[in-house]
């Protein structure tokens, strides 16, 4: 067997996000560095912010603003191109939608490493280094063509078990990124941290050029002719619009049986499922840290890593084996019952055996995005793989914004009487979802007994 077709947008996926925990923890320190050494400029203040707690309440108010800022830009920025690029790679090709990312991931990297370097450098660098990465796409575009190429080269047989495989590569770069992270910055400098990073796109561009093979459709549209014939200034207007109206298309098609409903519960599960991981994320530091936990940093990054892992881990090892056995939405209901769990159980701790319990039982949590990801994948055309795993892209953007404005506006008004209370908040979701993967599981059976009432009628008029 050709490993070309066994290992394929695995060590993609795998080098973008773990460059990308990688340069997050790195970004947030060398921040705080930037704002001491331009506030304060003494290396005994800067060198141990946490023995100077009015130095460092006002550095860290600053560097809050600042990452806000650099998130809000990364975000925003990175949704227009993977609208474009969603539609265009449905007739082009997914591999410059994995090649174009890591070009931008290359340049702001490079950025970073002149602001290292540059101590007069302004710490707004930072944001224009986020703004060339979201015009480049970002992870949205990654995951968009990654998880379309999956959806080329599978058969709906062995598409879930694919899309587990390639969504635990989030997972283990996650673990590589936090565990890589600290001891580079602990034993090297940011130079070399930002370095690794860079390194870590070079590769992945090489990879996909040289290893990687296209997934060419035959279904594909030939969009190149739709835009042919117009006036060379207005060819990029036009077919601007074109793939941005595709990907619209995509979304609002009108489809046989209950396949455009299906679609929009399963979008409507992927919004709840990440504002709750974005709430998560943006909160969980501060809620762990705080008593009754008092996690040090050092612990954090253990649970992190150990969580990434587990994560990983069951998605690659027990998900594909749990397929042969289980039906793939009741795994799908697991992952949710899962995740329902473990915050709960995040919420009410008030030990650390709790919370890395908490981390066990999510474990399971990532069969339901991997299993409605796969749904999605057999609702649409093979030629709209792309533009419907853009809009999914899109929505998942979207929610960076409002899990993490939502959930950072809640958790301090519950701070002082129950801490836990955003997790409680984020369970009750769960129960939402739980609810539209059931009316899912429903929808999927729906067609078959539709088609069955069909037969039987036919008989009845043949009788």
């Amino acid at each position: 067997m050709n490993p070309r077709t066994i290992i394929t947008v695995e060590p993609v996926i795998f080098l973008y996000l773990a460059s990308t925990f990688l340069n997050a923890f790195a970004l947030q320190r060398l921040v705080l560095v930037k704002i001491c050494e331009d506030l304060y400029n003494k290396e005994d203040i800067c060198g141990n912010l946490s023995l100077h707690p009015d130095e460092s309440l006002v550095t860290q108010s600053k560097a809050a603003y600042v990452l806000l800022l650099y998130t809000a830009v990364l975000t925003i920025l990175s949704i227009p191109p993977s609208i474009l690029l969603g539609a265009w790679s449905d007739q082009a090709g997914r591999k410059l939608g994995m090649i174009l990312p890591s070009i931008g991931a290359l340049i702001g990297g490079a950025i970073l490493i002149v602001m290292v370097q540059v101590k007069d450098m302004s710490v707004y660098w930072c944001v224009f280094a986020s703004a060339l990465i979201g015009i480049f796409g970002n992870y949205v575009a990654i995951f968009l063509s990654v998880f379309s190429y999956v959806a080329d080269i599978t058969k709906d047989g062995n598409r879930t078990m694919r899309i587990g495989i390639v969504q635990s590569m989030t997972y283990i770069g996650g673990t590589v990124g936090y565990l890589l992270s600290g001891w580079l910055l602990q034993n090297y400098t940011f130079t070399h941290v930002f370095g690794v990073y860079c390194g870590c796109q070079v590769i992945s561009i090489f990879y996909v050029l040289l290893w990687l093979q296209e997934s060419n459709s035959p279904e594909r549209m030939d969009l190149t002719d739709e835009v042919a014939g117009t006036t060379n200034d207005r060819i990029l207007k036009k077919g601007i619009f074109l793939y941005a109206s595709r990907t619209w298309e995509t979304f609002s098609k009108v489809r046989g049986g209950q396949d455009r409903l299906k679609l929009y519960l399963i979008f409507l599960c992927v919004f709840l499922i990440y504002i709750c991981s974005t709430g998560e994320q943006s909160i969980l530091i501060l809620f762990l840290t705080y008593p009754p936990q008092h996690f040090s940093v050092e612990l954090y990054g253990i649970y992190s890593a150990i969580k990434m892992f587990l994560g990983g881990a069951t998605l690659i090892g027990l998900f594909p084996f749990m397929l042969h056995c289980v039906k793939e939405m009741t795994l799908a209901k697991v992952g949710v019952l899962a995740r329902l769990a473990s915050l709960v159980l995040l919420g009410f701790s008030t030990q650390t055996w709790m919370v890395f319990l908490s981390a066990v039982i999510n474990s399971f949590s990532g069969f339901t995005g991997a299993v409605l990801q796969s749904l999605a994948s057999s609702i649409v055309e093979r030629n709209e793989q792309g533009a419907m795993f853009s809009c999914m892209a899109s929505i998942e953007t979207i929610c960076v914004i409002i899990g993490t404005t939502v959930f950072d506006a809640l958790y301090p008004q519950t701070l002082t009487s129950f801490p836990g209370f955003s997790f409680v908040v984020m369970a009750g979701f769960q129960v939402i979802l739980l609810i539209l993967v059931h009316n899912c599981n429903i929808f999927c059976k729906l067609p078959s007994w539709l088609m069955g009432v069909g037969y039987w009628r036919q008989l009845q008029s043949v009788n």
